[in-house]
């Protein structure tokens, strides 16, 4: 059920808001997010219903086949009450950008950031059920240590670049310990790549994400390895990207699923800012040409079937639509972290 706000949608959203130069529009949705979260931050969630509720629990729907038998029906989401480490993260990037926009911070919303840095602190050495709300046991996503990373950085550059208050050396603290970790434990020296989980084999489409969050440049050798890595175990044979293998058992989820298309969009912005802009545009026309006659995208697309799957229209794949044409458009653009951090 996706009648809900994710705070990872809500905040990819005021940064694109912000990047076209629409910032009412993302002050306003910003005040929303305060809102949503604001109070006790150890009951932070990761979703919320349209009125800030919280408690959304799930239920499945027996008597009803489905669309096309693809049954269970399902109302509510079970993934509301998940741990996902990631989260902090995209909030503090978003609230970022707003401030490098000129929003200032009033005093509500600056205590609440670092109300839910403290919650993340508190979380440090919990595992996650990952960005792809895994529905297995939690474990150490590559991914959600990173945007951990981001989240202790955007907070520390908070207090060095915009003269707010907090306790900028234990951020600081963190935010390297975190870095080290990383490349400890994230990094498999034979595959030459970052990997889904802490001491895993497996890669992930989210990896890719790494260089769009500065921590390390869009083509520095680990990023590349990366990059390589995804390429070959995670394309299909019509150029489309998967979210991550399929059958591994971490998703709690019997069978396949079809390709992610905002993770298209994640290695057309790798390959613009990478120097590949000819792989790039002809990855761009492809997940394009998937879009409906109004020129809106799903969640998912059948290369077998040929058809658009999975919810529609879906907001992250046009949020990643929107930041890959941009990569496409300005390659060597400010708002490229590799650039600017």
């Amino acid at each position: 059920d996706y009648r809900y706000v994710w705070l990872r949608d809500s905040a990819l959203a005021i940064e694109v808001l912000v990047e076209a130069g629409f910032t009412d529009r993302a002050d306003s949705w910003r005040n929303w997010l305060l809102r949503a979260i604001a109070g006790d931050s150890k009951e932070l969630r990761i979703m919320y219903g349209l009125r800030g509720e919280r408690h959304l629990p799930e239920f499945e729907l027996d008597h009803l086949p489905g669309y096309e038998n693809s049954a269970p029906v399902r109302i509510g989401n079970g993934a509301a009450e998940q741990y996902q480490a990631d989260v902090v993260g995209e909030v503090m990037i978003a609230l970022e950008t707003l401030r490098d926009a000129g929003i200032e911070e009033d005093e509500f919303s600056w205590d609440l950031q670092k109300s839910i840095l403290d919650f993340q602190e508190h979380m440090f050495d919990v595992k996650d059920h990952g960005i792809w709300e895994m529905r297995s046991e939690p474990a150490y996503f590559t991914h959600g240590r990173a945007m951990m990373w981001a989240a202790f950085d955007r907070g520390v550059k908070a207090v060095e670049k915009h003269g707010l208050t907090g306790p900028v050396e234990r951020w600081a603290q963190l935010r390297d310990r975190l870095r080290a970790e990383i490349m400890e434990k994230g990094w498999n020296e034979q595959l030459q790549s970052f990997t889904q989980t802490y001491g895993g084999t497996d890669v992930d489409a989210s990896l890719l994400q790494l260089s769009q969050i500065g921590f390390l440049p869009y083509n520095d050798p680990h990023i590349l390895g990366t990059v390589a890595r995804i390429e070959k175990t995670l394309i299909d044979d019509a150029g489309f990207l998967h979210r991550y293998p399929a059958g591994t058992g971490l998703d709690g989820i019997a069978g396949g699923e079809y390709p992610f298309l905002l993770c298209s969009f994640w290695l057309i912005e790798q390959y613009a800012h990478s120097g590949r802009l000819d792989d790039a545009r002809e990855k761009m026309d492809r997940v394009c040409a998937t879009s409906s006659d109004l020129g809106l995208l799903a969640e998912e697309y059948s290369t077998s079937y040929g058809r658009l799957a999975g919810n529609y229209p879906q907001a992250f794949s046009h949020l990643g639509l929107i930041r890959a044409a941009a990569a496409i458009s300005h390659p060597e653009s400010p708002l490229d972290p590799a650039a600017t951090r």
